[in-house]
């Protein structure tokens, strides 16, 4: 079959919605012979979404978390953050690239080559009008299932962000409202919710030096 130029010559699973309606489900290893450098997608109980462009609020608060949450653990060595270039296989029919994701030192020596085969400590997705309903759908379900310690979910526009912690099985909001926000799974991490704001992103180099 093609899909957008690309040929792809794998035994997906089809499945029929109602009788004028056939869904084609992909597996996870499908789905990764399928992807390529460049592409950014999605595979979603079976399903694949591409990435679409972001707005320059969304980017600039993600470059800002990435570049200073990444200088920190780089500072510390506590593990690597990759920036949405990293497919992470979370199930036999999930496999997301996260915004920004985070293993330990622990981790990182299991990382594959192409891909990594297990959950990150700490995943953060930026909404946008296209990502919306899934980062805080279907994706934040499967990160719950697969064993996210830490899921922070940023909302550039009206900037209610929402931190989630694993208790037991389950997610568990934390730092509601609260002025700062401290990672248990990234050591001695915090950051000011006021840093958070596309319109008033402060310095790395000044928020660096506060963390340190």
């Amino acid at each position: 079959m093609t899909l957008e130029g690309v040929y792809y010559d794998g035994m997906s699973t089809h499945v029929s919605v109602n009788r004028k309606t056939d869904r084609e489900l992909w597996t996870a290893s499908e789905f990764l012979d399928w992807l390529a450098p460049g592409v950014h997608a999605d595979l979603i109980d079976g399903e694949r979404f591409m990435h679409s462009p972001v707005s320059l609020r969304h980017a600039n608060l993600l470059n800002f978390v990435d570049r200073l949450l990444g200088s920190y653990i780089e500072l510390k060595d506590l593990g690597k953050l990759y920036r949405e270039v990293v497919a992470v296989r979370l199930s036999a029919r999930n496999v997301f690239l996260p915004d920004l994701a985070f293993f330990t030192t622990e981790q990182v020596p299991r990382l594959g080559a192409t891909f990594a085969s297990e959950a990150p400590a700490l995943v953060v997705e930026a909404l946008s009008e296209w990502s919306a309903d899934r980062d805080v759908g279907p994706k934040f379900a499967e990160y719950e299932h697969a064993g996210v310690r830490e899921y922070w979910v940023l909302d550039p526009e009206t900037l209610a962000h929402r931190f989630y912690r694993r208790e037991g099985e389950i997610f568990v909001e934390f730092a509601t409202g609260e002025p700062v926000i401290r990672s248990e799974v990234v050591r001695g991490f915090w950051m000011e919710r006021a840093w958070l704001d596309p319109d008033h992103l402060p310095k790395i180099a000044e928020a660096l030096a506060r963390l340190k």
